[in-house]
């Protein structure tokens, strides 16, 4: 079996954290032969200093210099590494990704994303045509100023999450708590700003992965501890044929092409299923998926390469995830490659 060289981006476990890593270890629990190279935005990503996982780093160009010099950078990784595949596991990158990728095919670059029409009906701005009969969306508005905020009393119920169009999300319980989280999201994403009505409930998240929008595999997990950025630091896998059934159809109506995940809240007090939002990649929690006996980063990497993937829906349930913090001692050499060069080299990190 040839080794397959595979490019994964996000490989920074921070408090927000990545899903590069839990990427790259799902790929070395798979029955593929891979080897992993890091694609890091900052010298001090914990990702680049993980020799036991990674065979080498690269930093790349922040997505905001466009595609441009992220195909030249690429390019450059490629001449050196021979690529196989890259697996981008950000929002913020897509689009570029999404860009360059034939390309990157013409060079023998494998990806498996989204087209950009289908990346951005998944938008958290568009999130509400989505609904109908069986997909319930809670109240949304899209707000470019904060004198919207002073105006929305007539048009959503507070509590509300303030969200950012790529990440983070902050609970307000009136217009000015709203007003003063709307400034604190803009000046870090940018503008427009979600307002999202507060359903109480039950969250449940479900990770999955589909091809021209059938879906070929999925985990679902419960959150059982959340950071004061909302993103979950324990979880237990769940099975719920609803919430199955629901993202099913939901990704077959966007046609969807690439991993994914859906947020859902199971409201307290109805059982009602809501659909608070849809990322268009892997969770930082997929490590959980292939523990629990669904491997989706080798399930998209099979489907990339053409080949048959199957279905793959039976996990086991009751199968918990905690997250902790760990410290990464390194020799100051890395950094200096990183610093100097852009690059670092291991060579463990080829998995058998």
């Amino acid at each position: 079996m040839k080794t397959l060289n595979i490019a994964v981006t996000g490989i920074n476990p921070v408090d927000s954290p990545g899903p590069g890593i839990p990427v790259i270890r799902s790929l070395h629990e798979s029955k593929l032969k891979t080897r992993s190279i890091g694609l890091s935005y900052d010298v001090l990503e914990p990702g680049n200093f993980m020799k036991d996982l990674l065979s080498c780093t690269y930093l790349i160009p922040y997505p905001s210099a466009g595609p441009g010099a992220l195909l030249e950078r690429i390019l450059y990784i490629h001449s050196k590494e021979k690529l196989d595949m890259i697996f981008p596991t950000l929002d913020s990158e897509l689009d570029n990704f999404i860009e360059i990728q034939s390309t990157l095919e013409s060079k023998g670059i494998k990806t498996f994303l989204p087209e950009k029409k289908q990346l951005h009906l998944r938008d958290k701005s568009l999130l509400s045509e989505l609904e109908d009969e069986d997909v319930n969306i809670p109240k949304t508005l899209v707000v470019n100023s904060v004198s919207t905020i002073y105006e929305a009393g007539d048009k959503i119920r507070f509590p509300v999450f303030v969200k950012g169009l790529f990440y983070e999300a902050f609970y307000a319980r009136g217009i000015e708590e709203a007003a003063g989280y709307f400034y604190k999201v803009a000046a870090k994403w940018g503008l427009p700003i979600i307002l999202q009505e507060a359903i109480q409930g039950e969250e449940c998240n479900l990770a999955g992965a589909s091809k021209d929008g059938k879906l070929f595999g999925a985990v679902t997990m419960k959150k059982m501890f959340l950071t004061d950025k909302g993103k979950a630091w324990a979880g237990v896998t769940i099975k719920n044929d609803k919430v199955l059934q629901i993202s099913k159809k939901i990704i077959a109506k966007i046609g969807w092409n690439s991993g994914f995940e859906l947020e859902y809240i199971v409201e307290k007090n109805t059982g009602k299923i809501y659909l608070l939002e849809m990322n268009p990649r892997l969770p930082a929690w997929i490590y959980l998926a292939t523990a629990s006996g669904v491997n989706l980063p080798e399930l998209i990497i099979k489907a990339a390469m053409g080949e048959a993937t199957g279905e793959s829906f039976d996990y086991e349930p009751g199968k918990i995830f905690v997250r902790h913090s760990w410290d990464e001692i390194v020799p100051m050499k890395y950094i200096e490659s990183l610093s100097v060069k852009g690059e670092n080299k291991f060579e463990e990190g080829t998995k058998e």
